[in-house]
């Protein structure tokens, strides 16, 4: 009897723990999510600096290149480290490429921008991506895609809380001094995302429970990292998560600059404070979109399985991408761009989940880590397209890159169909 009372009041401190550190893996997230935020600085650099689409461009690409790197090194070495360390260590060189790109922009330097916003801060973001995902998914062996989806969410809020507040306040505050934003963005990222990392832990041996589809229990076994990394499981699912990385990627690095055109073409009056304003907005609302996708498509494939939530995404996305080379509506573009991002989101908030599924609990921080590799991929392919695009063909930029969308989308789904899910016989 005092046994069963003992155990009953254990599930109470149990499930606070947990929802408090599924709790800091979210801001965490939001903190170094604020990297979604880019193309509120495409436009106003590029004008500032005299430098073109695909130099500024490059900015976001290379973060996104050494974010992708820095998350497989961290999903290798999170077993060794733990949480705590590499989640401090990432903030610590996120705050840092921000300083740096300080200076950078101080002295008017871009290749010193992409050396300390890019390749210093963005391997940080990668570093300190991992952790609170995989930390958490061990939490939550029961509900592995809500949690993991909560905690994803939060890299896709931190865009709209950092283009519709933070960076308008700041560069309002501070007269447009780009120098000086950057530099108390990195100050203050510092001040309060090192303790939100230096909250995470794992929880306690043996205090996982939890059974059923979606607990791992029916993952493959591999007997190397060398095996599961060369084998043709991995190699698919590593090529549906880039095709709807690139599709989404596209519109977060250029969909400010996108509808400010739309709307140009509607009302030629409009000032570009004005324009600047709208393309902010539409920042804001596709990142609610992000982040709530990651949640919302996370904690569906917990009922409707994982490769189903892909293959949805896929076809449905491939449709909105066909349904754009035909829009003229900068409201309609709004919206068709918004659930693109809520699909982008998807696929970050479906993959932790997917991943444990697929190989185990042991490989998943391995794992995940190496198919964010893909995150770098697209973070190029995405964005450079568009850049070099509307750099070189200005007049129809946007319907080239809507066809070249689609068509990511497609192979994706067609690969898909390779898929089956993880713990179910199809």
């Amino acid at each position: 009897m005092n046994t069963m009372k003992l155990a009953a009041q254990a599930i109470p401190a149990r499930t606070t723990n947990r929802w408090w550190m599924a709790g800091m893996g979210t801001a965490l997230q939001m903190c170094i999510g604020t990297v979604y935020a880019w193309s509120y600085f495409q436009n106003p650099l590029s004008q500032t600096y005299g430098w073109n689409n695909t130099q500024v461009a490059w900015v976001f690409s290379t973060t996104i290149l050494f974010l992708s790197l820095g998350a497989a090194v961290g999903g290798n070495k999170l077993p060794k480290y733990g949480p705590r360390k590499l989640a401090v260590l990432g903030i610590v060189l996120f705050g840092s490429g921000y300083l740096l790109g300080a200076l950078a922009l101080y002295f008017k330097s871009l290749p010193f921008l992409y050396l300390g916003y890019g390749v210093i801060g963005g391997t940080g973001i990668g570093l300190a991506y991992v952790p609170p995902v995989a930390t958490v998914a061990k939490w939550f062996p029961d509900k592995k895609g809500l949690a993991t989806g909560m905690v994803i969410m939060g890299f896709g809020l931190g865009a709209m809380i950092m283009s519709k507040l933070v960076a308008p306040l700041l560069l309002h505050t501070f007269d447009h001094s780009f120098p000086t934003v950057f530099a108390v963005l990195g100050l203050v990222f510092l001040l309060i995302a090192t303790p939100i990392a230096w909250a995470l832990q794992d929880p306690p041996s043996g205090s996982a429970t939890g059974g059923g589809y979606g607990s791992g229990a029916g993952a493959v076994q591999y007997p190397s990292v060398h095996a599961l990394l060369t084998s043709g499981r991995f190699a698919m699912m590593w090529g549906v998560m880039f095709c709807n990385t690139v599709a989404g990627i596209m519109f977060i690095g250029f969909q400010s600059p996108m509808v400010q055109e739309l709307w140009h073409r509607r009302d030629a009056s409009l000032t570009p404070e004005q324009l600047a304003s709208y393309g902010a907005t539409l920042i804001a609302f596709s990142a609610l979109f992000n982040g709530v996708g990651r949640f919302a498509w996370g904690s569906l494939s917990d009922k409707l399985g994982r490769v189903t939530v892909f293959r949805i995404m896929l076809l449905s996305q491939f449709a909105a991408f066909v349904a754009l080379g035909f829009v003229q509506s900068p409201w309609v573009f709004g919206v068709l761009v918004c659930y693109i991002l809520l699909c982008y989101g998807g696929g970050f908030g479906t993959l932790p989940a997917f991943v444990s599924d697929t190989f185990g609990s042991k490989m998943m921080a391995t794992a995940y880590g190496a198919i964010l590799t893909t995150w770098g991929s697209a973070g190029i392919v995405g964005p450079q397209l568009v850049a070099w695009l509307r750099d070189n063909y200005p007049q129809n930029a946007s319907a080239y890159a809507f066809n070249v969308g689609a068509a990511f989308l497609l192979v994706g789904f067609l690969v898909s169909l390779g898929l089956r899910e993880p713990g179910r016989k199809v």
